[in-house]
């Protein structure tokens, strides 16, 4: 067999700062993703656990854990389960986060947005478990550290599904929520310090404002526009027949 791949890495070239991915169904008929890296490319499959493995005979560790807590709360019978992940546990969640985090950058490349929340979503379901049941705060911030990401992929994927639906106002109005939430998590866990350097804040900020600069105006919006625009024009026989027109856009 020929393990060299020099032939296929010639072929598509790697472009620092861009993400390199394209998406093919492999023999077997699984569709699955290819990652251009400096030093090769990362393969996934498309859905499931992105390297196809199934820790314990389940679908992914978190599924894993979460069994073992539902039987202990069966066996508890209403009382605390006594489940606690510990060191080795959150890592083995963190390896897999990871993966589900590369796969969704990629996704939102390919343009599959709603691939990218539902991989989203269950990473926050990670993070909502980690926080739950890990052993220490310490171990839990080993996973929750990574939760402004998450959020900050998820609020890209939704706002542009909004757009391509021409809500634009409720991409904005989804986006602010999504900043509240960002400030709210920075806040609950005494980081202040990072409200100000966070990239996730201004890359989601930046990205509102290009929104709100571009989106459609209303009927109200564009009179308020031309009434400005005839007021400081001088012109006030245009500029009264923009203010009853927006009087009678009022009392409709």
């Amino acid at each position: 067999m020929n393990f060299d791949i020099s032939r296929l890495l010639e072929n598509w070239e790697y472009q620092p700062g861009q993400v390199v991915v394209r998406r093919f169904k492999g023999r077997d008929g699984m569709e699955r993703i290819q990652l251009r890296v400096d030093l090769g490319i990362l393969q996934m499959n498309a859905t499931g656990r992105p390297d196809g493995k199934r820790p314990m005979g389940r679908d992914s560790w978190l599924d894993h854990y979460q069994t073992q807590v539902a039987k202990l709360e069966k066996e508890a019978q209403g009382s605390e389960p006594g489940f606690t992940l510990g060191t080795e546990d959150c890592a083995k969640l963190q390896q897999e986060f990871i993966q589900y985090h590369h796969r969704y950058i990629c996704l939102f490349q390919l343009g599959d947005f709603e691939g990218v929340l539902r991989d989203t979503a269950r990473n926050l379901e990670v993070l909502e478990f980690a926080e739950a049941y890990a052993a220490t705060s310490e171990l839990g911030w080993s996973l929750l550290q990574f939760y402004p990401q998450v959020l900050m992929m998820r609020a890209r994927a939704e706002g542009s599904l909004l757009l391509q639906a021409k809500e634009n106002a409720g991409a904005c109005e989804y986006l602010r929520d999504c900043l509240e939430q960002l400030r709210t998590f920075y806040r609950e866990h005494s980081r202040l310090d990072l409200i100000e350097q966070s990239n996730e804040l201004q890359s989601l900020e930046l990205w509102l404002q290009e929104i709100e600069a571009n989106r459609p105006l209303s009927r109200r919006e564009k009179l308020e526009r031309d009434l400005r625009d005839a007021v400081e024009s001088e012109d006030y026989e245009r500029a009264a027949r923009v203010r009853d027109m927006l009087r009678n856009l009022r009392t409709s």
